[in-house]
């Protein structure tokens, strides 16, 4: 085989590896029917927390916070200020929404760093659906984080530990995380400055 046909080939196997990975990676988890995340998120809130730099920002942790959730959706982010933060959302959902049989009937996208569902007929109540889930935009610590956090697939049961925080930047800039799973629309989603993080099986 001459050189040009061996690169040809080797092209061929990586467009393949490629298109594999990104199959693999949108391709949603299915553990059937059941509340795979019965609780809901830990949050202690902190006072006068220290300040502390990241990614040249200037963070203040506002909560210890703790979830155990189901993956409804994900969406990476490249372009955009909160980006160099934080490089993925997830909508997550807990209790009756962490449920294959409910979920089945809810249609939920991502877009613009907000979480959106629609559904045809309610499964469950609509403030049940509003209160036991949420958009979370996750900063990762370090880089291990964030290669974990980039193989949660839709449908996984994942588990983190970290901080709600207020970013600022030097110019003024800010971003707040929402304090309470309870309010919805603008400014209601979870900054998650994430220490730990972790895909789970079910058992």
């Amino acid at each position: 085989m001459g050189s040009k046909n061996l690169t040809v080939v080797i092209l061929l196997l990586l467009t393949i590896t490629g298109l594999f990975g990104w199959w693999y990676s949108s391709k949603p988890v299915s553990y059937g029917p059941g509340i795979f995340a019965p609780d809901e998120p830990l949050q202690e809130n902190i006072s006068n927390a220290a300040m502390f730099m990241h990614n040249d920002y200037f963070i203040t942790p506002l909560a210890d916070f703790e979830v155990k959730a189901r993956v409804l959706a994900r969406k990476k982010y490249s372009w955009g200020r909160q980006s160099d933060l934080s490089p993925i959302d997830f909508a997550l959902g807990w209790g009756r929404m962490s449920d294959e049989a409910v979920l089945e009937h809810i249609r939920i996208r991502q877009a613009s760093r907000f979480y959106f569902w629609q559904v045809r007929q309610f499964p469950i109540p609509r403030r049940e659906i509003e209160t036991r889930s949420a958009n979370m935009h996750m900063i990762p610590a370090n880089r291990q984080i964030e290669r974990a956090m980039n193989k949660a697939r839709k449908g996984d049961l994942i588990s983190f530990k970290g901080k709600l925080v207020q970013v600022e930047a030097s110019d003024g800039w800010k971003w707040v995380s929402s304090l309470t799973r309870t309010d919805t629309g603008n400014g209601a989603c979870e900054l998650v400055f994430v220490e730990e993080f972790e895909v789970l099986v079910p058992d």
